[in-house]
């Protein structure tokens, strides 16, 4: 297949690029070379490139940063997907993709299923949650993934913020009040490329196996890294007076894809402490 990957220089587009480029024709066009903002210039770089497969790992992921940036969030994350639908679906171009946990509010305190009610706390899942309404109304051929808690190994990142922070501080405050699935972007690179390749289409959840608390996440962390002497201390969210509000409870439930592709993912721990063996 040719496969066009938008944003392929960032966390998740990077290993896209590296997972696919191996069984595909793969091209890569960032930032540099396109605004997603502008039609115009979605509609050239999809023309040009002529693929069987859109891949949308362009974002806005600040999440902080989106409550007093409204207008550049929506710009990207809504506008830019709806960029990108109109482009394909005059050429009958599949669409992949990535949508968010922070699309749901948290308090189900059941895991989320695909059509479950959205209804997210902040601007950042509010520009998400429209960027999926665009993309169901324009396109006919998509894939629609929501995940989780990224970490991968270009880009800023929890697993090696945690690992940092250990270096000079000796005292480190977690959140315990918020409890999700950390998702290595490799992972999720590879279970996209069996959703490609089996031409499924629709919306996927799809995380790393299991859960837990950010506090909990940060323990392993450290532990897999190999990291002695730090006390992690568990807080509450509203201690932090974050500008975003966060979802309490954002657990996607995947068995949607793994009774599609006959796979499961790895256990969060398992994947952290290879991201960690690899990357730290």
């Amino acid at each position: 297949m040719k496969i066009l990957i938008m944003g392929h220089k960032g966390m998740l587009g990077s290993d896209l690029f590296l997972r696919l480029f191996a069984f595909h024709d793969v091209t890569g066009r960032d930032i540099e070379d396109f605004d997603i903002a502008s039609f115009e210039a979605c509609k050239k770089v999809i023309s040009e490139t002529e693929p069987d497969v859109v891949i949308n790992a362009a974002a806005y992921t600040d999440v902080d940063g989106c409550e007093s940036n409204r207008e550049k969030c929506f710009s990207v994350n809504a506008e830019g997907v709806k960029n990108i639908a109109l482009s394909c679906g005059e050429r009958g171009i599949k669409i992949v993709h990535f949508s968010t946990d922070y699309v749901f509010d948290g308090k189900k305190q059941t895991p989320y299923l695909e059509d479950d009610t959205c209804n997210p706390v902040n601007v950042y899942g509010q520009s998400k949650l429209a960027g999926e309404q665009h993309l169901q109304q324009f396109s006919d051929n998509f894939l629609l993934i929501r995940s989780a808690w990224l970490y991968g190994k270009n880009g800023k990142n929890f697993v090696k913020t945690i690992v940092e922070k250990a270096r000079t501080e000796k005292y480190l405050e977690v959140v315990d009040d918020q409890v999700g699935s950390p998702t290595f972007t490799w992972d999720l690179a590879s279970a996209v490329q069996l959703l490609i390749e089996g031409e499924h289409t629709g919306t996927f959840h799809i995380t790393n196996r299991g859960n837990c608390s950010w506090y909990e996440f940060a323990q392993k962390i450290l532990k897999f890294a190999g990291v002695t002497g730090v006390t992690v201390k568990p807080i509450k969210s509203d201690k932090l007076a974050r500008p975003a509000e966060r979802p309490h409870y954002s657990i996607l439930k995947c068995q949607k894809f793994s009774q599609s592709t006959g796979k499961t993912m790895r256990y969060w721990q398992v994947a952290v402490d290879d991201y960690i063996g690899k990357v730290i």
